[in-house]
């Protein structure tokens, strides 16, 4: 089999039909800074866009493009994850979102992660989340009950992760991964 070069995943890009309203929503609530803007002539038109970063390192990390049409049947975003340094920031943001123009505010267990999702005020699917130290089959949902204390909210998620199949120390997960991957 032939060998693909090795690739990381770097950056996201939308349309979004109010460039304003979306910077000012990802600057002021999830933190991102702009790092760059302005409008470039494209086969849709003159678009405008932004360009917003967390990491010093990735000049941008969501890109944000005008254009996108009001009247589209379905969101074709399924989702857009961030991961957070810790339980404490996931918390913190969960709280923060019940005062922002957000809906769909979700807290669940996937087993190999504690997440939050909502959507943006353009109705895009956003995760906020932190990994466990477990792996178990994909995919699983289960809600969370988060005005469980740190510590119960910890133990309830590794019982419940317990319960489902495939469960293992994450660790052990990844090794395996990593040697299939070594033999692609």
């Amino acid at each position: 089999m032939t060998s693909v070069p090795r690739l990381s995943f770097s950056h996201v890009g939308i349309f979004v039909t109010d460039i304003a309203r979306m910077e000012d929503f990802y600057t002021r609530v999830l933190g991102f800074t702009v790092t760059d803007r302005g409008d470039l002539e494209t086969a849709r038109g003159r678009l405008q866009f932004v360009f917003l970063s967390r990491d010093p390192r990735e000049h941008h990390q969501v890109v944000m493009a005008s254009g996108r049409p009001a009247d589209l049947p379905f969101n074709p975003i399924n989702q857009i994850s961030f991961r957070m340094a810790d339980f404490a920031g996931v918390r913190e943001m969960y709280r923060r979102l019940q005062h922002e123009p957000v809906t769909e505010i979700s807290p669940v267990s996937h087993g190999n992660a504690l997440s939050v999702y909502f959507r943006d005020p353009e109705g895009n699917r956003l995760e906020l989340f932190v990994d466990t130290p477990w792996y178990v089959k994909q995919p699983l949902r289960v809600p969370m009950d988060m005005q469980l204390s740190d510590r119960e909210l910890w133990a309830w998620a590794e019982a419940e992760a317990r319960r489902q199949p495939g469960f293992k120390p994450v660790e052990e997960w990844r090794s395996a991964l990593s040697r299939q991957m070594e033999q692609r």
